[in-house]
């Protein structure tokens, strides 16, 4: 059998990152920049105040209480030219440009608020809630570098300096497609052998959360002209397919018997538990990677953490391996078959132990949603003694 990080090298080899576009502010959210993004101008542009109070020059006010005659008011948004004289104070907004000749703000809670005359309880030093120009960036600086992900704070600085478009990979548009004629719409009542489809509702989620748009496509059953034709139907909103079910080794594997003359897409064993049957290549004439995972829910959901997202990351732009593990203490014996790599579902403790959970089933659905980890157990290993150190992958 191949292992797994032969399969997953396959796949790395074959994906390449989508090719940068230029996006609106509103289109860039989850995204991954692909330039320098600078600032043409300080931040902030002027020297301002950081709260609310009066402008004054700090000298007048060192013995206090002290009155000062307030002979303006400048607002947030203000072009007009201010300045504080000898004795003075200017009534200030946040935000607000910083008058000529003060060099200190008081915060109007050291005040009684007046606005002809202001007295003041607490004397500021020079420089008080003031924001310096330029004190967040200068002009020119970088701000963010290619390889950011683009998220709400990020949005705020390219906004920041101006800019209304931007140059980032687009997040990944996947579309997913189970296969099984047993397959019933959740909701929908379910009839003799039937089961409802929680393979593409899991699974699209999951390319959510990878931080791709999912598309989830209305099942097929086990005619491989029809999967043709809804894969057809499906190539032109995808920049890679996952399907599920289809790829074992009996009758009525529809996802194997429509791709393998193709000749693009391999179907093979992996050493893995679960997950074993998989497939993968490329398929239309934009050569669209497809992932044919197994149609267990557990099957599919572990060979989707190990083999689809990181070549999300990949299209994304991103750093692209196998998946981050930590190492945790075994809270019980585990077991696993020779020559396999076992991902068991288990639930990491804050304490830094790992329980399995009950029912390690390809099929436990369940068991899984109680999970938030897989327990790695290498394929020379079959049995792990209660407090024996595991890696493990978060979920």
């Amino acid at each position: 059998m191949k292992s797994v990080d032969a399969h997953l090298a396959q796949i790395l080899a074959t994906v390449r990152p989508l090719a940068p576009l230029e996006l609106d502010l509103e289109q860039a959210l989850g995204t991954t920049l692909a330039e320098e993004v600078s600032s043409p101008v300080p931040q902030p542009p002027f020297d301002n105040s950081a709260m609310d109070g009066y402008a004054v020059r700090a000298r007048d006010v060192v013995d206090v209480p002290v009155t000062l005659a307030v002979i303006d008011d400048v607002a947030a948004g203000s072009s007009e030219l201010r300045a504080v004289g000898p004795g003075h104070a200017v009534r200030i907004m946040t935000g607000a440009p910083l008058p000529a000749g003060a060099d200190a703000v008081v915060p109007v809670e050291w005040t009684n608020g007046g606005t002809v005359s202001v007295t003041i309880d607490r004397a500021p030093v020079a420089g008080n809630a003031i924001r310096r120009a330029g004190e967040d960036v200068q002009a020119g600086e970088v701000v963010l570098k290619p390889g950011t992900v683009i998220g709400p704070a990020q949005l705020g600085i390219i906004a920041g300096v101006g800019r209304r478009r931007v140059l980032a990979r687009p997040r990944p548009r996947v579309v997913v497609l189970s296969t099984g004629a047993e397959l019933v719409e959740p909701g929908l009542p379910l009839g003799p052998g039937q089961i409802w489809d929680s393979n593409s509702v899991t699974l699209t989620a999951a390319v959510r959360e990878s931080g791709a748009e999912g598309f989830r496509a209305p099942t097929v059953g086990d005619d491989p002209a029809a999967f043709l034709d809804q894969l057809d139907a499906q190539l032109v909103r995808a920049d890679a397919i996952v399907t599920s079910g289809g790829v074992s080794m009996g009758a009525y594997e529809p996802v194997k018997e429509a791709l393998t003359p193709l000749g693009t897409v391999d179907f093979e064993k992996v050493a893995m538990q679960p997950g074993m049957p998989q497939g993968f290549g490329v398929v239309g004439e934009d050569q669209v990677p497809i992932f044919a995972l197994p149609g267990n829910p557990v099957s599919s959901f572990v060979s989707f953490m190990l083999f689809v997202r990181p070549a999300l990351a990949k299209m994304r732009g991103l750093p692209a391996g196998s998946p981050e593990t930590l190492s945790a203490q075994a809270a019980a014996p585990l077991r696993s078959p020779a020559g396999r790599r076992s991902f068991l579902r288990g639930v990491l403790s804050s304490d830094g132990t790992v329980s399995p959970v009950r029912g390690q089933g390809s099929h436990q659905l369940a068991a899984l949603a109680s999970a938030n980890a897989l327990i790695v157990v290498p394929e020379d290993v079959t049995e792990v003694p209660s407090g024996a150190v595991v890696e493990v992958i978060r979920l």
